[in-house]
């Protein structure tokens, strides 16, 4: 009996996969928002039956994929559907959100590269190289543009900002590309696990975020990026430059989240409408001292317990 239903539920559910692939691959107004609901099925299987009920899953999702889309499905499936089917079973063992996002994380950074890897070997496409090319293109654009007006500073100075704006792709892009990991999986549960809830299945809650404290050591781990980056002046371009430049950019968007907890905890204690949260979030994003004050704050919420100041007592 609980064969057949797996197998019942396996076909809707692939069915219902097959529906999301080919919205997504056909449909590119709606696939903004239907590649996000590709785990769902995943997930809602993977949290109710076995590993070898998953993998049989997973093999006749490859199928489907490969049928209705060719290789292209095929690649979303295997990015999207390990992603879901990971989150799905570590919900049914009752990981935190916290732990699923990490494991959700993890699967899209292993994805991202796989696939990244294929595009360059295989297809001669490299994502980085095309922007640069296109970047090129544009600036020749407005280099021609600026050459007819006769303002030579303002090409000079559009020169040098596409020249960096480049450079930091290049050197960052191993952090942007964990950084858009950890957003597909928040996008995931975010839009995913209020539905597999309303189907029954019992999905771990967040905490609220204004309660977030990362580990302390994440404080060293940023100091210490710091103080190498300080005694060891690595030289651009190089390993120990490209390891430790995306090391801070990570610590310090972590301590930027960690400071817009402490200041929302803050702003609770202090019974201060949401809409100042709002605001002070959507600066931190805009203005740069602003993003400095709030990653300051992070830093002492971290080291000092800053928090702990404004506690209500009772």
């Amino acid at each position: 009996m609980k064969n057949v239903r797996s197998l019942t539920e396996g076909a809707i559910l692939l069915a219902a996969f097959a529906v999301f692939l080919l919205i997504t691959i056909y449909i590119p107004p709606l696939s903004v928002i239907s590649v996000f609901f590709l785990p769902l099925p995943f997930i809602m299987y993977s949290a109710k039956y076995s590993l070898k009920n998953i993998a049989i899953f997973f093999i006749a999702a490859i199928i489907i994929s490969f049928i209705t889309s060719s290789l292209q499905g095929l690649g979303l499936m295997a990015l999207f559907g390990a992603a879901g089917a990971v989150m799905g079973y570590m919900t049914q063992k009752t990981k935190s959100r916290s732990a699923i996002l990490m494991g959700g994380t993890l699967i899209f950074i292993a994805g991202l590269v796989i696939s990244y890897v294929v595009l360059v070997t295989f297809m001669n496409i490299n994502f980085i190289q095309e922007f640069k090319t296109m970047m090129d293109q544009s600036m020749q654009q407005s280099e021609d543009m600026l050459k007819v007006i006769g303002n030579k500073e303002q090409m000079k100075l559009l020169q040098e900002q596409n020249a960096n704006l480049i450079k930091n792709i290049k050197e960052l892009a191993p952090a942007y590309l964990i950084t858009v990991a950890v957003v597909y999986a928040l996008i995931t549960q975010w839009i995913c696990f209020p539905i597999v809830k309303r189907f029954g299945i019992g999905v771990p809650s967040w905490g609220k975020f204004r309660n977030l404290s990362l580990p302390k050591s994440l404080l060293w781990f940023y100091l210490a990026a710091l103080g190498g980056y300080l005694l060891f002046r690595p030289e651009e371009g190089t390993y120990l430059y490209l390891v430790i430049v995306n090391a801070r950019f990570i610590l310090e968007l972590l301590l930027l989240l960690q400071g817009l907890a402490c200041l929302l905890y803050i702003l609770h204690q202090r019974s201060i409408g949401k809409g100042v949260a709002v605001f002070v979030v959507i600066l931190s994003f805009i203005l740069p001292i602003v993003h400095y004050i709030i990653s300051v704050l992070g830093i002492a919420d971290l080291g000092f317990d800053f928090r702990k100041r404004f506690e209500k007592k009772e």
